[in-house]
């Protein structure tokens, strides 16, 4: 059933504005308001159509006059933020969590609502040596996140079953992205790869299971628009090294002795380059993998692109060119391994 009223909050982030602007687009839908402590940027508003933004703060308990005042049936929660901005990390946290908690409380008002959809993150996973080969829907991690926006995710999704138990009458989705990369995606992982020298530890080669942006909006907007709840893994078939990506994006390989990790994080945070948050050095560490045939069986969502594919489309769509002659990198790698196999 399609809804009436849809909250998007969040809607200054590309996948909020975006969706809200296919919400928009659906003439069944009757109105899309979209929230955010900004407005978005000029274009993406013109994009938006007929969303009306509201310039609110989901950490204020105004957010309930919002949702009851517009008769809302549908909310879209997509402004958990995966990078801390000037703030600071503080700052990420009290709007992650607690602006979620002031959202829950403010849709457990609203006996009209019918619908959540919660975008989450694989990150609730963790990272670690110990990680089965996939996780799937059901499984626990191995190490509870204990910083950054892998903890917040696993916090928000304790207070979404929470309200879940409170308030059955609401179909809720809970969908645990993995990351998301593309020509539009600005991002921790986006620079990381645009980088001339990419940094890695030493010794370590990630698994890495990637999710096109353009597939996320997808994966929401039909979310939004059907009654599915669940929690769902999203992301996209197959999988890449971090060593394949990185040949795939042109650029140089750095390893790192993991003990230069600190320091070389505080250097690129400083040069405000890339912030690598503990979280995220784990992942590039040992990796992450996800089971996603509840999305393609359940759901009934395959993604567009692959992993490899997306990752290919970022390529092209960032016009990244290698920094050093593929020719010349190969025929090195040749002679290296002819050299390894006469030692041997």
């Amino acid at each position: 059933m399609v809804p009436n009223v849809v909250l998007v909050t969040g809607v200054s982030s590309f996948l909020g504005g975006h969706l809200a602007a296919r919400l928009a687009a659906n003439p069944e839908i009757e109105r899309v308001l979209g929230v955010d402590t900004a407005p978005p940027r000029p274009d993406l508003r013109r994009r938006m159509g007929r969303t009306e933004f509201v310039r609110a703060d989901i950490r204020n308990p105004l957010i309930s006059k919002v949702i009851a005042g517009a008769d809302v049936d549908t909310v879209v929660h997509a402004a958990v933020n995966s990078q801390s901005g000037p703030e600071g990390r503080a700052a990420m946290k009290e709007l992650n969590v607690i602006g979620t908690m002031q959202l829950l409380a403010a849709c457990q008002k609203a006996p009209q609502l019918r619908r959540m959809v919660i975008k989450s993150t694989t990150a609730v996973y963790g990272a670690s040596p110990r990680d089965p080969a996939v996780f799937s829907e059901d499984m626990e991690p191995k190490d509870l996140p204990s910083s950054g926006y892998a903890k917040d995710a696993g916090e928000i999704e304790g207070y979404v079953r929470g309200f879940g138990r409170r308030r059955p009458d609401v179909d809720i989705t809970t969908l645990r992205f993995t990351h998301l990369i593309g020509p539009r995606i600005d991002a921790d992982l986006t620079r990381y790869f645009a980088l001339p020298l990419v940094p890695t530890v030493l010794g370590y080669d990630a698994r890495m299971q990637l999710l096109h942006s353009e597939d996320a909006l997808a994966v929401l907007e039909k979310a939004t628009t059907r009654a599915l709840p669940g929690v769902y893994n999203a992301g996209g078939d197959g999988v890449l090294m971090l060593s394949q990506a990185i040949r795939r994006a042109g650029r140089m390989a750095v390893p790192v002795p993991r003990l230069g990790v600190p320091a070389m994080s505080r250097f690129f945070r400083g040069a405000r380059l890339v912030d690598f948050s503990p979280e995220q050095m784990r992942f590039l560490n040992f990796g992450r993998v996800v089971d996603t045939t509840k999305l393609r069986e359940s759901f009934g969502f395959t993604p567009r692109w692959t992993t490899q594919q997306a990752f290919d489309d970022f390529v092209r769509g960032r016009d990244l060119h290698p920094v050093i002659d593929p020719d010349r990198v190969t025929a090195w790698e040749r002679g290296v391994g002819d050299l390894l196999a006469r030692l041997r």
